[in-house]
């Protein structure tokens, strides 16, 4: 803003106050938007028939095949809709049976399995070209209070204003003068991955240097744009569809001299804790116990910044390998 005259105070404060107005509107639309992309067009199905749904794509890993997370959370989303409001998903167990095809929508067929007094159960079908895809079990649970409580204890990380963003921590190494052309060609790939998710690593990875670490991650996540609190039932969908996201890659941390030429997550269970948002900073923290047979197992935990156990997963994937060449940097 151009300087004044001193007499132009009130001047200056009204563009100071426009200006603010004008960022502050262009901030909620641009989280509108957001919300938009991941809520609206995401995790919002069609409703055809009783226990029939459609789900549309938005992202689309550079594998070509569908994004587990995204079946997983729609499933979720379809099976949440056949329960009254007092109840809220504790628990699911998901098979992939068939590689997701990202040209044509999936259809969620709903089996009412079981209404309890306090649980109900719901059987989720996830359908391309005629044939499942996934199968989901999904139980929910009315909330009970109990003196039973107990739980690990949160990792002490650095808080996630103090990490940079994966898009911050790529245009870094972008910076880098002697960045080798091959690693900038990938590195600009990845910048191009338009995920409704923002990630800060705890322990930034070194995408043009490889090292063999133990097989630990930690990263804070949260869902890009505002959701807001009291829906619940949403918040554990989108959580669903973040427990995916760099999930298995956790099982090939030791093995900086192979890469994965083929992957694929083989099951995907969740359970959810407590209360949680997940358009708020939560730290997850991934670890594999086992891999073995052309397969990694990987569990996680999902924190809330105030210690609080939201949820945890667990799932086992193919990782088929080879050696990396020494021209290959990524």
């Amino acid at each position: 803003m151009a300087e004044g005259d001193p007499g132009d105070s009130d001047q200056k404060t009204k563009s100071t106050e426009d200006e603010s107005s004008e960022t502050n509107a262009t901030a909620f639309l641009h989280d509108q938007d957001l919300k938009s992309v991941l809520v609206t067009s995401v995790l919002n199905l069609e409703e055809l028939d009783v226990d029939l749904y459609r789900g549309t794509h938005h992202w689309v890993p550079r594998s070509q095949r569908l994004f587990g997370g995204q079946i997983v959370g729609q499933a979720l989303v379809a099976a949440a809709k056949s329960v009254s409001d007092n109840l809220f998903a504790h628990s699911l167990h998901c098979y992939f049976v068939r590689a997701g095809d990202p040209k044509v929508p999936v259809l969620y067929q709903v089996e009412r399995t079981r209404d309890g007094r306090s649980f109900a159960v719901r059987s989720v079908k996830a359908i391309q070209h005629g044939q499942p895809i996934l199968t989901c079990q999904a139980s929910f649970h009315m909330l009970q209070p109990s003196p039973l409580q107990h739980q690990f204890t949160m990792p002490v990380v650095p808080q996630p204003e103090d990490l940079l963003t994966v898009e911050e921590l790529i245009h870094l190494y972008l910076s880098k003068p002697d960045l080798a052309e091959k690693s900038k060609q990938g590195l600009n790939k990845l910048l191009a991955n338009e995920v409704p998710i923002e990630i800060k690593p705890v322990n930034p990875p070194h995408f043009y240097r490889r090292a063999a670490s133990e097989p630990k991650k930690l990263f804070w996540v949260r869902a890009r744009g505002h959701i807001g609190e009291g829906n619940m039932k949403l918040h554990c969908c989108v959580a669903a569809y973040v427990s995916d996201f760099a999930f298995l890659g956790t099982a090939l941390l030791p093995y900086p001299d192979y890469r994965a030429h083929f992957s694929a997550s083989l099951d995907h269970a969740m359970w959810f804790h407590s209360t949680f948002r997940t358009d708020e900073w939560m730290l997850y923290e991934c670890e594999s116990p086992w891999a073995g047979g052309s397969r990694g197992l990987v569990q996680g935990r999902m924190w809330r910044r105030d210690g609080v156990l939201a949820a945890s997963c667990s799932q086992e994937g193919v990782l088929r390998v080879k050696p990396v060449t020494e021209s290959s940097k990524l």
